[in-house]
């Protein structure tokens, strides 16, 4: 008898049926499918499900507890306002990736084990890499290539830390990770990539703005809160995490101020409003990470309102920059009050989500008497009011008239965006609908007349500052620099090297690779001839390296089949990059259908445990 259907395998698995259906059919099973997902996770009791033997380790595919269940119940809520937004969408690829996406993440947040976490983890990135590719212009090719190869980054640094976690412990059980040394700090780093923590954090401002319209909305959504998740499971009160979590406030304001892309300014601020989310794990208290945890629900439900929002002024008018719009509140004054509500979210305004749930987090410093960091994160929260409240919506929607003249998006995409903007109103006049499925009993008011008053006044200077300098605040067609500077700059040195003494090299030893030397440096040199492909490759190689190191060093030679599991699906992965990059869009879905039944294959195994 089945005891429980892991919500992301009904996503997964039902994402395998998409291109087989059509119109009416196809958008109703779809939406059925988070409907599913949410009902499973509603059904299941707290516990330990899905659990199946490997090599004398158990795989935890359904470790069940208030923490889990908090991100499983928004995370599926999401992935049904997301489909819905998307409903007019033509490409089922962008379906079936979104699906994959989602299916990853909730795999993710219910893991109990580290490999289950590191196979769902992997998952996501590849999965979210088809919601940039699947734009189909160079910008989002380009950009998905440096994504997928900074997560698979992350993914090495992730392994190589659970293999030496396991060498250390015997152990795969994803708890709180106390043990100092190499596996603490490689897993830590794995999961701040996909957090988006500075230096690490250039990837979402590249990829998230190239991503296609509905893609942007998922991917906004479902990479940093997973990633929220594990830390606050493995790395709760780690102090450095405080520093960090306040630089991330500060980085991510200062940047989306200067930004002129619309998009790219929300991408940017994702880091800002993550930023408290790490500060709340590293303070560590009851109070903080139920901050963390309350805040990454609210910032799921206004952050993908506010992409919506810009996402349908892209769709009806091609254009996302600030300089270029203006004045089309006129035709789209629908979109322009439901983005106003996410806009006052995520501000932190009375009687919205963002004031009863990121002020869980400064409050749990000013407990922890922290003042430094309640100093900046106040500081934070009237930068975020200062351009995604006043100076993107002023010169999109008001500001110089750009004389483009439209009309509202699609119904779909207001529907969503109403759906959302209900939670935004819903979570912040009735807070204790979010607080009462928190991980820890909540002791917290936020309506208390000291909070209120400091908030509008907060408010208030910082719209008054914005009117007054409205003039310095015009934005300007320039691009800042990020860190990707520095692997841009690095991948060209790479591939002049590569054109010159590589290519030269190449022929040489494409006469001699018959022995499996020269076949390792013949695939090393033809890098000059499939630069994707080298590279990729050569990354999730590492990560085999790591794990025969690990094995050879412990003497736990059953580390070997693990490795072979992994690598051949990396290799298979690998393998295709070159290909799936240059791939037109119709032939991608087709791509993606055979990824779609592979996944079916490999987690079919998983499926028998229940």
């Amino acid at each position: 008898m089945i005891e429980w259907v892991h919500p992301g395998a009904i996503l997964i698995v039902g994402a395998a049926l998409v291109p087989f259906l059509k119109g009416r059919i196809k958008q109703a099973y779809m939406l059925l499918l988070p409907v599913l997902a949410f009902a499973a996770i509603v059904a299941v009791s707290p516990g330990t499900h899905g659990v199946v033997r490997l090599l004398n380790q158990e795989l935890v595919f359904g470790r069940v507890d208030r923490l889990s269940l908090v991100f499983g119940y928004i995370f599926a809520i999401m992935a049904f306002i997301g489909l819905i937004y998307g409903m007019h969408v033509k490409k089922d690829g962008e379906y079936i990736a979104a699906l994959l996406y989602v299916g990853g993440s909730m795999g993710a947040v219910f893991a109990g084990d580290f490999i289950t976490l590191f196979v769902f983890w992997e998952l996501m990135a590849f999965a979210s890499l088809f919601l940039v590719w699947l734009k189909g212009d160079k910008a989002s090719d380009l950009a998905g290539y440096r994504y997928i190869l900074v997560h698979i980054f992350g993914g090495v640094c992730l392994l190589g830390g659970i293999i030496l976690y396991y060498s250390a412990t015997g152990s795969i059980e994803f708890n709180a990770i106390r043990a100092d040394g190499p596996a603490f700090y490689m897993i830590l780093i794995g999961f701040l990539i996909n957090a988006a923590v500075p230096p690490f954090s250039a990837w979402l401002a590249d990829a998230y703005p190239e991503a296609t319209i509905m893609g942007a909305v998922f991917m906004c959504a479902f990479t940093t809160k997973t990633a929220v998740y594990v830390l606050i499971r493995g790395f709760a009160g780690t102090e450095i995490l405080i520093w960090m979590g306040v630089i991330m406030a500060l980085y991510g304001v200062v940047y989306a101020v200067l930004e002129n892309d619309a998009r790219r300014l929300l991408a940017y601020h994702i880091i800002s409003q993550v930023g408290y989310m790490v500060a709340g794990v590293g303070i560590g208290t009851e109070m903080a990470l139920n901050g963390a945890t309350a805040h990454a629900f609210a910032h799921i439900l206004y952050k993908s309102l506010l992409f919506m929002g810009v996402g349908s002024v892209m769709h009806m008018t091609g254009k996302r920059k600030l300089t270029e719009l203006g004045g089309i509140y006129k035709t789209m004054p629908v979109t322009m009050i439901l983005y106003m509500i996410g806009g006052l979210s995520i501000s932190a305004f009375p009687l919205f989500s963002g004031f009863v749930s990121k002020s869980m987090v400064v409050t749990a410093a000013e407990e922890s008497h922290i003042g430094w960091a309640v100093l900046l994160l106040t500081l934070a929260s009237a930068g975020t009011f200062l351009h995604t409240g006043l100076k993107l919506p002023y010169y999109i929607f008001f500001g110089k008239d750009s004389g483009i003249r439209t009309k509202e998006p699609p119904l779909n995409m207001i529907i969503a965006m109403g759906i959302g903007a209900v939670l935004c109103i819903g979570i912040g006049v009735y807070p204790d609908a979010l607080y009462n499925v928190l991980p820890f009993p909540v002791d917290y008011v936020p309506y208390t007349a000291q909070h209120v008053v400091t908030a509008l006044g907060i408010l208030l200077f910082t719209a008054l500052g914005f009117f007054m300098l409205l003039k310095k605040l015009d934005p300007e067609p320039t691009i800042s620099a990020d860190t990707d500077w520095f692997y841009r700059k690095a991948g060209r040195v790479f591939l002049k090297l590569a054109e010159g003494p590589v290519a030269s090299a190449d022929a040489y030893v494409g006469e001699l690779h018959s022995t499996k030397v020269l076949g390792t440096a013949k695939r090393a040199a033809s890098i000059s001839l499939a630069f994707d492909l080298g590279v990729i490759d050569g990354l999730v190689n590492l990560a085999g390296w790591l794990t025969r190191f690990a094995a050879w060093v412990s003497h736990k030679f059953d580390i070997y089949i693990i490795d072979g599991a992994v690598n051949s699906v990396a290799t298979l992965v690998a393998w295709n990059g070159g290909a799936w990059r240059r791939l037109q869009t119709g032939q991608l879905q087709n791509y993606a259908l055979i990824f779609v039944l592979g996944l079916i294959i490999i987690f079919g195994g998983f499926m028998l445990g229940y």
